[in-house]
Parts: structure tokens; C-alpha cells; sequence
């Protein structure tokens, strides 16, 4: 459960619900994930024509090499998040040869 407080904010910790509730805060935080990863996807499109004038050549290439690191890892926990809430829903799955 504290994996999943993780990748939330720190608010989330407060909320007795999903404390409790371990399928309510697992399906919160996939939607948490999930609203990150659009906004990382949404950022990533924009940065050249919101910061291209504004940051150095140089800049803009490490920013968008930061915006696609977190898009990366945000996308693993948005998997992670997700099947720790199908399974706490008794979900199965058959593995993969």
C-alpha cells in the first residue's frame, strides 16, 4: 500500500478511505498515473513552441530528454498500478511463453 501512497501526492496520505481501502486507492492512483502521463505527453508536444524562444538550443533538447525519462517512468508505474489493482480484484493472468 505504500508503493502506492508513493506515486501519489503526499496529500493522498491523509485520506482515511483509501487507507483503508486498498482497491479505492489503487484505483485512484491509476488514475493519478495516468493524469501525470497525459500531462508529461501534453508537455512534451508543447515545449518547443512554449520554451523554444525562451531557453538555450542546448536547454531544450535536455528538457525534452527529461520530459521523455518521466513519460518512461510514469508509464512503468501506470503498469505497475494497474495490475496491483487487478489482482487485488482477484484478477488472473495466464503468463506469456
Amino acid at each position: 500500500m505504500s508503493w502506492l501512497l508513493d506515486h501519489c501526492p503526499s496529500d493522498y496520505r491523509g485520506y482515511a478511505g483509501w487507507r483503508k481501502n486498498p482497491v479505492a486507492l489503487a484505483w485512484v492512483t491509476v488514475r493519478h498515473i495516468d493524469a501525470q502521463l497525459e500531462a508529461m505527453r501534453q508537455a512534451y508536444r508543447e515545449v518547443r513552441v512554449d520554451l523554444g524562444d525562451l531557453v538555450s538550443t542546448e536547454a531544450l533538447s535536455e528538457i525534452q530528454s527529461d520530459l521523455e525519462a518521466e513519460g518512461l517512468r510514469l508509464r512503468a508505474s501506470a503498469r505497475g498500478a494497474q495490475l496491483l489493482y487487478d489482482a487485488l480484484q482477484g484478477k488472473h493472468y495466464v503468463p506469456r511463453l
